[in-house]
């Protein structure tokens, strides 16, 4: 039984995953707006959770398995890649009053290089693990994932209680700009991998 404990938990992200994007995308039309963004602040902790704990009792147990290799990173990027994606179609975050054609560079910019960073760094761990090689998760790339996972409480904590307040404008905006630049990091430190080069 508990060799399809870290598999449940990986498809339960995936429920929580798309129930979270669904929640973002209504949340501007939500009657009791910092209610329903705490709700789905919530249920985006319980998923990151799922991610902490369905890793720790593969390992523990020695119960990984190709499923869940393949689709445990799967639902991480659908997460965080999904939620920059809805938070740039409902214009989320506003930052220090910028017009909304800006503001939609921005999000959209991020969002972009999130997605180009995880389709690069998937293609080049399926070309290296193809070889035979090994490609293990390094410091900047753990890095990178907290500060996602910070940046979308972040920006969802703002949504609900803090809109227009010009402290969180300078927090939101600092977490957006650390976060971009990990992400850019960790995708340049991939390339530089030994066993990457090995794999050429």
């Amino acid at each position: 039984m508990v060799k399809f404990i870290p598999n449940i938990l990986t498809f339960t992200r995936f429920a929580l995953t798309f129930i979270f994007l669904g929640m973002i995308l209504y949340s501007p039309s939500a009657t009791n707006k910092p209610l329903f963004l705490d709700i789905a602040f919530v249920l985006f902790v319980i998923a990151e959770l799922t991610d902490i704990i369905d890793g720790k009792i593969a390992r523990k147990f020695n119960v990984g398995s190709k499923l869940g290799r393949m689709t445990d990173p799967l639902a991480d990027k659908i997460l965080v890649c999904g939620a920059f994606v809805c938070f740039a179609i409902i214009g989320e975050p506003r930052l220090f009053g910028l017009e909304p054609v800006i503001l939609a560079v921005i999000h959209w910019s991020v969002a972009g290089i999130l997605i180009l960073r995880e389709a690069y760094v998937t293609l080049i761990r399926h070309i290296t693990e193809a070889r035979g090689l090994v490609f293990p998760a390094v410091a900047t790339g753990k890095v990178k994932g907290v500060l996602q996972a910070f940046t979308i409480g972040t920006v969802i904590i703002k949504m609900a209680h803090v809109q227009t307040a010009t402290w969180g404008y300078w927090f939101t905006t600092a977490a957006f700009l650390l976060m971009s630049a990990f992400t850019v990091i960790s995708g340049f430190a991939a390339t530089r991998r030994s066993w990457w080069k090995k794999a050429k």
